[in-house]
């Protein structure tokens, strides 16, 4: 059987002013080689921090998914996220509640991106996040100034020296979580809603 691809996802969000201006920020690594395989980010309008947050961890699992053509196999591809959003990190993990209506659904499409067993989930201090949170800032200031972010126009690596895998991935503490329970959670509160009307 063919090892799966690993990738790490970091992902991040902000709103100024929550709700406010706001955007989101992701980054797929090479957990080996600590290279930047892929940068995601967008200014999303007005929007909570917990929007954002949830709107980063959708393009984070989505860029990595989209460097592997047969993600959706189950074990052709295992994503390690790393965020500092607390909340996002323990309900996709299935040990918080979703009891928010605007998280559930998206929630539940970063549930269906990938395989629950394909995902982990790890929470990191905001000093261990800075790529995606300079994506994040970088597309609300974009949006400021009424245009939408541009890979071409990033700085964000140049905070996020990666001299080895080491420094860029440290051990995994604490419980992994249920990631396959968190996903189950979030496909079902968002299957128990009412339709919306076309």
């Amino acid at each position: 059987m063919t090892q799966p691809r690993q990738f790490v996802v970091e992902a991040d969000g902000g709103s100024r002013g929550n709700p406010g201006p706001a955007g989101y920020g992701a980054v797929v690594i090479d957990p080996v080689t600590g290279e930047t395989l892929a940068e995601a980010a967008e200014y999303i309008g007005v929007a909570t921090n917990n929007v954002a947050e949830y709107k980063g961890l959708i393009a984070g699992l989505k860029a990595a998914k989209a460097l592997v053509p047969d993600a959706s196999a189950d074990g052709a591809l295992q994503v390690r996220v790393r965020m500092d959003s607390k909340l996002v990190v323990e309900q996709m993990s299935g040990r918080w509640k979703i009891k928010h209506p605007d998280m559930k659904p998206l929630a539940a499409e970063a549930a269906r991106i990938l395989p629950a067993s394909a995902v982990t989930y790890e929470w990191i201090p905001r000093e261990k996040n800075k790529h995606a949170d300079r994506l994040a800032n970088e597309a609300m200031d974009a949006g400021r100034r009424g245009r939408q972010w541009e890979p071409s126009a990033s700085t964000a690596s140049l905070d996020t020296p990666r001299s080895s895998a080491a420094s860029a991935l440290p051990p995994v503490s604490g419980p992994p979580g249920d990631a396959a329970a968190g996903a189950a959670k979030a496909r079902a509160a968002l299957a128990s809603r009412p339709a919306a009307a076309s």
